[in-house]
């Protein structure tokens, strides 16, 4: 009778105690890029809309680092490159012989746009000029190495044929500054912080690809599209410059609890206009882009609010 007494009691303090909110971690990348900001925003769109579930950004060496914390349950969302995606999911590029296939997409969220940057006294003037000179590639195990190695590759320059340097965003833009190096890489949303910093201290030049280049690059990754930069993006940029850019992808583990991906992926479109505040990149988070861009499968969640809204994924985005 006393234990059945003290049973009754337990479960009754445990009814009454308040429920703990579900921590979430969001693996981001550098502070200068545009992953650090968009997914600080995302944390506070979870935090005011998700019930039962509080979220903070980490910053990390974004898209490759980020598919292993996803696939090691070191954290429950983030954000990366879809080439690296692609390649984690399938085993294919970096990822082979490691393929991580428990990967799903909430959304892809807006396009990161290469940008090849340098000084405008540098005369480097184009792809081939980078031939021989100091290169940034991006942090060790982000997606920007991994979309310049292919870009490079694509058309016939290896690391052979380079001093390669493996900086982060902000680390780039202060070896351009110092002239430490020559040129550098940027996969990310554009404007970004750290070129526009860099901008307003030294005179830039961004270096545009030619349509033979940028066709190299997608027979060599599909995920690649086409991409203008505009006039004006940064200081002393008078003319488009054309470039490539591949999609972000929001990821997570195919075990994440459906309700939960669900609602994080409604808050997500329902209040983007609070993610626009953050970030203009966010102006590309739509259902649309999202169905158009993801290169793997939807998490069960995810699905059922497209379907909802009667969007239509296609065959390779359903589990």
């Amino acid at each position: 009778m006393t234990y059945r007494f003290a049973a009754i009691a337990a479960a009754t303090a445990l009814l009454a105690a308040p429920v703990q909110a579900q921590e979430l971690s969001i693996a981001t990348g550098g502070t200068g890029g545009v992953y650090f900001p968009y997914g600080g925003g995302l944390a506070e769109v979870i935090n005011r809309h998700v019930d039962g579930a509080s979220a903070s950004a980490e910053v990390t060496g974004a898209s490759v680092e980020n598919v292993a914390l996803v696939s090691r349950f070191d954290s429950d969302l983030a954000l990366a490159l879809a080439d690296t995606v692609y390649q984690a999911f399938h085993g294919e590029g970096a990822f082979e012989g490691r393929q991580v296939d428990e990967l799903r997409a909430i959304a892809s969220i807006y396009p990161n746009a290469v940008q090849l940057v340098t000084l405008a006294a540098s005369g480097i003037t184009s792809l081939e000029d980078l031939r021989g000179k100091r290169v940034s590639v991006g942090a060790p195990g982000s997606g920007t190495e991994v979309s310049a190695q292919t870009l490079l590759a694509a058309n016939g320059i290896t690391y052979d044929d380079i001093s390669e340097q493996r900086l982060n965003f902000n680390e780039t833009a202060d070896a351009l500054r110092d002239g430490d190096i020559d040129a550098g890489f940027w996969s990310v949303g554009p404007p970004t912080s750290s070129i526009m910093n860099l901008a307003t201290t030294r005179s830039i030049r961004l270096v545009p690809l030619t349509t033979d280049e940028i066709a190299a690059a997608i027979a060599a990754e599909p995920t690649f599209a086409p991409y203008t930069l505009r006039a004006g993006l940064y200081d002393g940029m008078a003319d488009p410059v054309l470039s490539i850019s591949t999609p972000n992808v929001l990821i997570v583990h195919a075990d994440m609890d459906e309700e939960l991906a669900y609602n994080i992926t409604r808050a997500m479109y329902e209040n983007v206009d609070e993610l626009i505040a953050i970030h203009p990149a966010a102006n590309d988070t739509t259902v649309e882009f999202s169905v158009d861009s993801t290169p793997i499968p939807f998490h069960p969640g995810a699905l059922r609010y497209l379907e909802e809204l009667g969007a239509t994924p296609q065959d390779h985005q359903r589990p």
